[in-house]
C-alpha cells in the first residue's frame, strides 16, 4: 500500500489535505487557474491558507469565477454586495487589490 508523506503543515482537515495531494506544488500552466491561485494568496496575507480554502468556493461565485474582465469593471454597486459577502474576507483593501489586479493581469495579457 503506497501512503503518501504530507508536509509537517498539513492538519488532518479534509479539505487542507486534498489541497495538498492534488494542488500544492503543481506547477500552473492556465492563466486564468493561476490568477484565480494569485488573488487567493493576496486575500490569505495575515490569515491562513485553510481559511481561503474554506472560502474558496464563495470567491469563486462573489467574483465570477476570477473572469478577470468582469472583475475589471466592477462598479460601486458590485464593491458593495462584496464588502457585504458574509462568504468571503469583506476587507475593502483587500477588495480592491483584486480589481486592481484584473486590471494589471488585462494590461499584461493584451
Amino acid at each position: 500500500m503506497n501512503h503518501l508523506k504530507r508536509c509537517a503543515w498539513v492538519t488532518d482537515n479534509p479539505l487542507y489535505m486534498d489541497y495538498h495531494d492534488k494542488e500544492w506544488g503543481v506547477p500552473i500552466y492556465d492563466e486564468p487557474l493561476l490568477f484565480e491561485f494569485l488573488m487567493l494568496e493576496g486575500m490569505q496575507a495575515g490569515l491562513n491558507w485553510l481559511t481561503i480554502l474554506k472560502k474558496r468556493d464563495n470567491y469563486r461565485l462573489a467574483f465570477d469565477n476570477f473572469d478577470a474582465t468582469l472583475i475589471s469593471n466592477y462598479n460601486e454597486t458590485k464593491r458593495a454586495d462584496l464588502m457585504n459577502n458574509a462568504g468571503i474576507i469583506r476587507n475593502r483593501l483587500k477588495i480592491e487589490a483584486i480589481i486592481g489586479n484584473a486590471k494589471a493581469y488585462l494590461t499584461f495579457k493584451n
